[in-house]
């Protein structure tokens, strides 16, 4: 005689073919074959995790402007052989800011 789960209770739901489809395919990347097992594993322990992107843009935007003056400053050596005090000062002060705000996303990723 097989043991009981202990499971009592039906749940149902139903979903759209592209549903179906995309629950098939997460089903093929983790290698596993059994629908019921795979859903109640999902809806018992699966996460719902929604991400404000807005920091990891700004964090991009100050990269980009970080290795845009890095590289115009590299020019500018590389054809003259000048560095002046206040590009490096400018440098210290912008991958300062990135630093910080990097150290902020990470802080915040934490959390979850």
């Amino acid at each position: 005689m097989k043991p009981k789960s202990g499971r009592t209770i039906p749940l149902y739901f139903k979903v759209s073919p592209e549903e179906k489809a995309v629950i098939e395919k997460k089903m093929e990347q983790l290698g596993t074959h059994n629908q019921r097992a795979y859903l109640r594993k999902m809806a018992v322990d699966g996460y719902v995790v929604q991400v404000d992107m807005t920091d990891v843009k700004e964090l991009a935007v100050l990269l980009r402007n970080c290795s845009n003056n890095l590289n115009q400053i590299a020019r500018r050596v590389n054809g003259t052989g000048n560095l002046y005090d206040e590009d490096v000062a400018d440098l210290k002060v912008k991958y300062g800011e990135l630093w910080g705000a990097f150290s902020s996303l990470l802080s915040k990723w934490e959390e979850l």
